[in-house]
């Protein structure tokens, strides 16, 4: 009774979805697809304002941009229905409508500052080359939801998502001159829309190393423009490798094709991207540590496959370590990651170790966000988020699982966030500004939030009489930078006293009020082993704490119907100024600052309120920023 086309592509599937399918087959799965999502603009609901210059500035201007956008060009992007060019993905970035492939337009609701196109470079437009047999070839997206059964549109998914699991980027055919053709272009449009003080592009592309499931890719970013980068990308078809990765960085860098490498979110890398052994096995070499810490400045650590902050088993005394936990790899199997070598505060917590035990600390990283988006687009806003891969998640009933028959153990996009931002501190918004910047890693990470964040250490301000100036006024910022060290930086001439911490944010300006500003601390205890703890510092007036210490929390103005919040709680703005009560001048350390918002929304909550269902959990979020590190070294 269970048509043998099905068990045949579910071959590399679990049985417990071929039972589900036949299960849902023999009660009445041949339903048609009700969704009122298909078709539906997502467009802001303003018109978005021209892009405005801005004057360079001394004491750096906080620019927010997309490190990690794909088109496509992109082999996966391009077999899951995505048509859009590059030259969209700059258009949407700068605020223009832009057409998904599920048939709405999608438009961000504020510009961004910069952006960067980063398509895979295994097979670089060999999908749209060569046209694999894939459903989406022939058929669009809406016509194959409009025109099918569920089981229809399920076995469309599985031809779909079981040859990408079977088969990678590999589109059988390899087509060097479109590979090329596609490099070219990049290189142009990339150009062609570069617009300094206004907005900046990056050259840009993903190296994809996928060992047995484990993701160790790296965006490659280039500094200069056409002349300035190399003739083709060195992808992991050249090699899986990491380490020849960066190899061929030092080389490039060498002959003045200045680019730096941004690893991956961590957490679907099965613990191997922030291990203590080499992609062999074997230790670390010297070399391989120096090229990490050279080429690898900074890190990305929030995007739509989830949060590599940390994690719940790792930091079990974090209330916060649970927000948009992914795990499954990135294998046919889909299972679960390793926590331990896959996020990026274990990661720091091993730098510290590996400096003190081996004399040198390869994960001494900044941080950012991405969104990862495969839709030319940067899908970052809850309420307008339009997924990351068409037929995968490209309506609120496959995001929601209510298109297809399948358990919810097999439709990842459940899981999945709406991605994040990078938030760069840089004089002016221009390529060298922003490159250096990421280079000295005065860098930070917001889930897709605006939040303005800046944290700085000293050993003494020296903030002058008042009883509590404003720490974000031209006058202390100067003195921040004249007498300590911003987020990236690293404590030298140490001192009797403990370090002093300055820290501000401000919220969002279009969205939440924030709940509280923490400084996380990393250090190394007498056996040589890493701890942390985590410091509530900047909170509103009238917050209590539990008997334990713990502010009590900030509370929940979510209307879960309608969808929608208010700011009747939390703090437009939060500033201190912090010393480490704990702190031991012999032992290594690292803290980083973390603001976090008041509860709202998640874009799972708003499908939920389209398609008139239950929200699923979690159904509210509470979206942060998260600075690079300060490191004290004894």
């Amino acid at each position: 009774m269970f048509p043998r086309t099905a068990v045949v592509l579910l071959g590399v599937t679990s049985l417990a979805v071929v039972a589900a399918l036949g299960a849902l087959w023999l009660a009445g799965g041949l339903d048609r697809l009700r969704d009122p999502s298909i078709g539906r603009d997502l467009l802001a609901a303003d018109p978005v304002s021209p892009l405005q210059r801005t004057n360079p500035d001394p004491l750096n201007n906080v620019y927010f941009g997309d490190l990690h956008i794909h088109t496509s060009y992109s082999s996966d992007a391009w077999l899951m229905g995505v048509r859009t060019l590059p030259a969209d993905a700059y258009r949407y970035a700068r605020g223009v409508p832009i057409p998904h492939a599920a048939g709405y337009r999608i438009q961000i609701s504020r510009p961004l500052d910069f952006a960067a196109v980063t398509d895979h470079a295994e097979y670089l437009a060999m999908a749209r080359a060569v046209a694999p047999d894939v459903p989406l070839k022939t058929q669009t997206l809406p016509a194959i939801l409009q025109g099918k059964n569920r089981l229809a549109i399920t076995l469309d998914w599985l031809r779909t998502t079981l040859r990408i699991a079977r088969h990678g980027f590999d589109p059988f055919v390899i087509d060097d001159q479109a590979s090329s053709s596609a490099w070219q272009s990049i290189i142009e449009v990339a150009e062609r829309y570069n617009q300094p003080d206004v907005f900046t592009t990056f050259i840009a592309y993903e190296w994809s190393s996928q060992p047995a499931g484990a993701n160790l890719h790296r965006n490659v970013i280039f500094r200069g423009g056409p002349g300035q980068v190399p003739d083709r990308p060195f992808s992991a078809l050249d090699s899986e490798n990491p380490e020849d990765l960066l190899r061929q960085l030092a080389l490039w860098n060498a002959a003045g094709l200045r680019g730096l490498a941004i690893p991956h979110n961590a957490n679907l890398s099965t613990g191997r991207m922030y291990g203590r052994l080499d992609f062999a096995g074997q230790p670390m070499s010297a070399e391989y540590k120096r090229l990490r810490s050279e080429f690898e400045p900074v890190h990305e650590i929030l995007q739509v496959k989830g949060a590599s902050e940390t994690h719940p088993v790792l930091s079990n005394l974090d209330e916060f370590a649970d927000f948009e936990i992914f795990e499954s790899n990135m294998a046919a199997s889909g299972a679960s990651g390793t926590p331990a070598g896959s996020y990026a505060r274990d990661a720091l917590r091993t730098g510290l170790e590996m400096a003190h035990d081996e004399g040198f600390n390869p994960y001494k990283f900044g941080v950012i966000g991405a969104s990862d988006g495969h839709n030319s687009s940067s899908p970052i806003e809850e309420s307008r988020y339009h997924g990351k891969l068409p037929i995968m998640d490209g309506t609120a009933s496959l995001r929601l699982n209510t298109a297809l028959l399948l358990p919810d153990s097999q439709a990842r996009p459940l899981r999945w966030g709406s991605g994040g931002l990078a938030g760069i501190w840089a004089r002016q918004n221009t390529r060298g500004a922003l490159f250096a910047a990421m280079q000295r890693r005065e860098t930070y990470a917001t889930s897709g939030t605006r939040i303005k964040l800046r944290f700085f250490a000293s050993w003494d301000f020296d903030l002058g009489p008042a009883a509590r100036p404003d720490l974000s006024a031209p006058d202390v910022t100067a003195a921040a930078y004249a007498r300590g060290v911003a987020m990236g930086g690293e404590l030298v001439a140490p001192a009797a006293a403990a370090p002093q911490f300055l820290v501000w944010a401000y919220k969002d300006p279009d969205g939440a009020n924030l709940d509280r500003i923490q400084i996380v601390k990393l250090w190394l205890d007498e056996s040589g082993g890493s701890q942390e703890k985590i410091f509530d510092v900047a909170y509103g007036a009238d917050r209590k704490r539990r008997p334990d210490g713990r502010l009590i929390p900030v509370g929940n103005t979510v209307d879960l119907d309608k969808p929608g919040y208010t700011n009747a709680i939390g703090e437009p703005y939060l500033q201190a100024v912090w010393r480490d009560p704990e702190f031991d001048a012999t032992a290594w350390a690292a803290y980083y600052a973390r603001a976090i918002e008041i509860p709202t929304p998640r874009w799972s909550t708003y499908d939920a309120a389209v398609l008139g269902t239950e929200p699923i959990a979690p159904a509210v979020i509470q979206e942060r920023a998260i600075s690079s590190s300060i490191w004290y070294q004894p």
